[in-house]
């Protein structure tokens, strides 16, 4: 962006919020109402992310991450998670090919569905520890390596991830280190009665609505190099610091202080990856709602998603029936936003 004139960078956001508007429309198009589940879903995809989508069945998640791919012009694969799910079903593996000529044997890679560019995990908690792993280096690095070769996964590279919270039974669930590789967890809730009288007239009737492309990867890639480019005030940065480390128990920057919701019913706080998801998440709001800049407020409403699963909860947190959600919402109303000059250092983005 600092190559640029102010007129085309102007053109440039200008183009950004029509895109991110026409996409938001198409999927639109087929899943009724979840507009902030959508909203989020385009921002991590901008924002260069994965994502964790929450829900009971039936709220059309698998639906909105098929509908995504089929607005985006790059290959899509769908993995459907089972505990005898291996992972060489996911990454690939090595077989024995045999030239027909010389009779020689040689071992070839057979790429699995990760290589798409964009990857369903559908019901990913249902796989194995050992299997949710294979989705580690892929997710972090977009890379993977077998057999001591490493294969570079092609750009742009996203993971959405389903999971149900309600049935537990043999589930395992996603360990810290794979849930803090997902930039926001989003959480899809029930369709309201106007949503679900539309959602029966489209889904009992005859007609089937259809999305059309709109993005392809460099496009994408584009756009997210614009993204980059947003201005973040220096206290904007020390606000979004300062959020997340009012997550860390025994912290000088604990959410209440002493006796506050932080010390009493956090375990462990969240990364520096947070950071980063607040600042990018509120990069794409800032864009999308016609400013050059990031604000407070966007912060505070990329906060949810972004935190909600970076917090550990303590027994004392279960015991009052505390979820990450309230306490995210009581973290933000005691945090405050004036800078306090403390010097910290900006969010990593």
């Amino acid at each position: 962006m600092n190559q640029e004139t102010p007129a085309e960078v102007k053109q440039a956001c200008e183009q950004f919020r029509a895109t991110f508007s026409r996409l938001s429309d198409e999927i639109g198009k087929v899943l009724v109402g979840q507009r902030e589940v959508i909203h989020g879903v385009l921002t991590a995809l901008f924002a260069g992310g994965n994502v964790l989508l929450e829900g009971v069945p039936g709220l059309g998640k698998t639906l909105l991450v098929r509908t995504l791919s089929e607005t985006l012009r790059l290959p899509f694969s769908r993995i459907q998670f089972t505990p005898d799910l291996m992972p060489a079903d996911v990454i690939g593996t090595n077989i024995v090919m045999e030239d027909p000529q010389t009779g020689q044997r040689r071992f070839e890679f057979q790429r699995g569905p990760i290589f798409a560019q964009v990857v369903l995990a559908d019901e990913i908690n249902r796989a194995t520890p050992k299997t949710q792993s294979a989705l580690l280096e892929a997710m972090q690095e977009h890379r993977v390596t077998v057999s001591g070769r490493t294969y570079v996964l092609d750009e742009p590279f996203i993971v959405l991830a389903t999971q149900n919270p309600i049935e537990q039974e043999g589930t395992y669930p996603l360990p810290e280190a794979q849930l803090d590789r997902f930039i926001f967890k989003i959480v899809v809730g029930y369709a309201q009665l106007d949503e679900l009288m539309t959602i029966l007239d489209r889904t009992t009737g005859t007609h089937t609505p259809t999305v059309e492309p709109v993005l392809d990867g460099p496009a994408i890639l584009k756009a997210r190099e614009l993204i980059r480019g947003v201005v973040v005030a220096p206290h904007v940065k020390e606000y979004a610091s300062r959020l997340v480390l009012a997550t860390h128990p025994e912290g000088r920057y604990a959410a209440g202080g002493a006796t506050g919701p932080t010390n009493r019913y956090i375990r462990c706080g969240a990364s520096p990856r947070a950071a980063q998801a607040l600042i990018l998440g509120a990069k794409v709001m800032a864009l999308t709602d016609g400013r050059y800049h990031v604000a407070n407020k966007d912060i505070q409403q990329i906060a949810p998603m972004a935190l909600r699963h970076r917090i550990l909860l303590n027994f004392e947190a279960e015991a009052d029936r505390v979820d990450t959600d309230k306490l995210v919402r009581q973290i933000l109303e005691l945090t405050p936003t004036e800078p306090m000059g403390v010097g910290l250092p900006p969010a990593r983005v």
